[in-house]
């Protein structure tokens, strides 16, 4: 299978779920607010599983199962002794880690908030019970999707999480018919009873498992069978674990980064403030998360697709020793990710305030989400360049180097974190912070590129440094056309059509998006841009087949 078929397969299925995933972050926001306590307390709670997955065992599945699967393959079992052991491994460890993070579910809580009420405390400290068991099924998606993408069926893996939503929405739909809508926050933390906390953050947790527990049908497609197997001795595990273990130790510094600024933005708590003698909504904890959602969309779908499909095809390159071809890859990778990047950068900013409105049921709340989602999405594309250098260093099993680069960045954050807490306003706390993550996030890519090319050469970086600028080029133009458009319908003020409503601003969305696009592919065309020929190749082909049938 192509890496572009593979690709498009994986994006399909990241596409429908991240659309899914905007929906029930729009049900969320009605249901609790963007700007509020409460939405604070269930985004603290929803995210500390996957923080905790990541310190633990996220990055280091993803940085060595897939090169370890590849060499288990070749032994006579074609690697069955080897997943068998390795998945009973994971029950017990992933088991084990989740029954003990609950249990500390205060002291969690604790950790990443600052300044917060003892109500609200009790609230997210309540939420977290009822989420924290989602780190289980997290580690189980992880390591039966990556069997899969071993073995080149990378399908299942992206579309498992359509499953998740599906599960996460029925259950919001269910809470709103029960006990309405509240998006400004009039129910405070007090009023919450267990009956809402269960529901809310129970269907949460009840699609997490759904989105795990689907793959071992797709496992039984593929005749594979899972045994618990208890003997751990000499299947060849302890490569994997030394190979992991700087893995684990990027991700414990990164999450102190983490909690260093989730602690930071959680003390502008949620609300109204004057500014002048103009209202202004204060963007927190939820307003950062959904801002995450956002910049993750076209990185889901493109950079991680794309990368995903070339880690299998680079682990190959590596085992069999073809560093060339190895190198190849990335920078072809690099070269689509950066296209994909740059358009979807320019969109997000052009549109970030009817964007915002579609999440936010308010302009002053809208407003300050746009401000987050801007200063996000400027580390749009190192951020995705640092995703796939990291991939081609882990297929060569080097993990030692994206710890080195991944502790500067942290370094830079932390301090950077401290300084923001210190001399910057609360009104502008988070977006200060989401703008001192792009810029670190920037150190952290050009510190990747150069030591990937000291290790292993060059990658022809003159070629991949005039493709971003074309791209760049191609998408400034675009965006300025977009902001145009943008400022003939109104722009983002009191009562325009960009920010009226949510089915206003999904327009608005929609018809300066396609302009946006049709200008920036039109000027790679004209550029005479390889990737845009690649693009063209499988859409021709199509075309082509459906003539033939008439």
């Amino acid at each position: 299978m192509s890496v572009l078929k593979s690709s498009l397969i994986m994006a399909s299925g990241t596409v429908f779920s991240r659309i899914l995933g905007i929906v029930r972050a729009i049900l969320l926001a009605a249901t609790i607010g963007v700007t509020t306590n409460a939405a604070d307390a269930f985004g603290v709670a929803n995210q500390l599983p996957n923080n905790v997955y990541a310190i633990i065992v996220g990055g280091v599945l993803n940085a060595v199962l897939v090169p370890q699967i590849v060499k288990a393959r070749l032994h006579s079992d074609g690697g069955k002794a080897y997943i068998d052991r390795l998945l009973t491994l994971a029950i017990v460890i992933f088991g084990g880690i989740t029954v003990i993070t609950t249990f500390a579910a205060p002291l969690l809580v604790a950790l990443y908030t600052n300044g917060w009420s003892s109500s609200q405390l009790a609230l997210a400290t309540a939420f977290a019970y009822w989420c924290l068991p989602q780190l289980f099924f997290y580690g189980l998606y992880t390591l039966l999707g990556e069997v899969l993408n071993a073995r080149s069926r990378f399908g299942p893996y992206m579309w498992a999480p359509v499953l998740n939503n599906v599960v996460a929405i029925i259950g919001m739909l269910l809470f709103i018919w029960q006990f309405g809508l509240d998006p400004v926050g009039r129910r405070t933390v007090e009023t919450w009873d267990q009956n809402q906390i269960a529901l809310l953050a129970g269907t949460a947790t009840l699609g997490v498992a759904a989105q795990a527990l689907i793959l071992f049908v797709f496992w039984k497609r593929m005749g594979l069978t899972f045994n618990l197997n208890f003997s751990w001795r000499g299947v060849g595990l302890t490569p994997a674990m030394k190979t992991a273990s700087w893995t684990l130790g990027m991700l414990l510094v990164s999450q102190i980064g983490g909690v260093v600024q989730t602690a930071v933005a959680s003390k502008a708590i949620g609300g109204r403030t004057m500014l002048g003698d103009q209202e202004v909504a204060i963007a927190s904890v939820a307003a950062m998360s959904i801002a995450w959602l956002i910049f993750m969309l076209p990185h889901s779908v493109a950079t991680v697709s794309i990368a995903t499909a070339y880690f299998t095809r680079m682990s190959n390159h590596a085992l069999e020793k073809k560093f060339d071809e190895l190198k190849t890859d990335l920078a072809d990778g690099l070269r689509t990710i950066a296209m994909i990047s740059v358009l979807a950068t320019t969109g997000l900013i052009v549109l970030a305030y009817p964007i915002s409105r579609v999440f936010v049921g308010e302009l002053p709340g809208t407003i300050a989400l746009g401000n987050v989602v801007i200063a996000m999405v400027v580390g749009l594309l190192p951020f995705s360049y640092v995703f796939m250098i990291q991939r081609a260093f882990y297929s060569l099993e080097d993990t030692r180097t994206p710890f080195i680069f991944t502790v500067a960045q942290t370094i830079f954050n932390i301090v950077g974190s401290i300084l923001i807490a210190i001399y910057v306003d609360h009104v502008w706390t988070v977006v200060a912070l989401a703008l001192l993550t792009s810029c670190t996030i920037l150190i952290q890519a050009i510190l990747a590129f150069f030591m990937f090319r000291r290790k292993f050469g060059s990658l022809g970086h003159s070629h991949l440094t005039i493709a971003t600028g074309k791209f760049i080029i191609a998408a400034v133009v675009s965006g300025l056309i977009g902001f145009a458009i943008l400022q003939l319908l109104g722009g983002a003020h009191p009562g325009t059509f960009p920010v009226l409503s949510i089915v206003s601003s999904t327009i608005t969305c929609a018809i300066i998006g396609t302009v946006m696009t049709f200008v920036y592919l039109t000027i790679l065309k004209i550029f005479k841009m390889d990737e845009i020929e690649a693009l063209e190749k499988p859409i021709k082909r199509l075309f082509s087949r459906f003539n033939q049938r008439d």
